[in-house]
């Protein structure tokens, strides 16, 4: 395991990689802890914060497979993520704790760790970073 590739990657990246990993972290401390205690809001709304950032931060980075310009289909999940996050806090402000946590589950599985996984790829920089070479 190097950070040499990823700190001299541009700062876009930078960020996008440490929001990344700390939605991660704290995403998985959220799943297993406590739900509907204030900590859990207040982390929620960190945690809403950090996929707002990570999402956002996506849409500068040049698809290695574009489908539409620059684009390509992780920018489409990232999209999907801007979209699903204020309804996901909608619901949990509304009561409707099933559809909330639906969407959180969604968010972090579809949105961190499978497309975390796809960064895992030979020759992504994620690749390079967990694995050399």
């Amino acid at each position: 395991m190097s950070l040499a590739p990823l700190i001299a990657a541009p700062l876009l990246i930078q960020i996008h990689a440490a929001a990344a990993t700390a939605a991660l972290a704290l995403g998985g401390y959220q799943m297993a802890s406590i739900k509907g205690s204030k900590a859990h809001r207040r982390l929620g709304w960190s945690w809403v914060a950090l996929m707002a950032l990570v999402a956002a931060t996506s849409l500068g980075i040049v698809s290695n497979w574009p489908v539409v310009g620059r684009f390509g289909p992780i920018h489409g999940l990232s999209a999907l993520v801007l979209i699903t996050l204020p309804l996901a806090v909608l619901h949990a402000r509304r009561g409707r704790i099933a559809n909330h946590r639906s969407a959180m589950r969604g968010l972090f599985l579809g949105g961190l760790v499978i497309a975390g996984l796809f960064t895992l790829l030979p020759g992504r920089l994620m690749y390079h970073v967990v694995f050399g070479g």
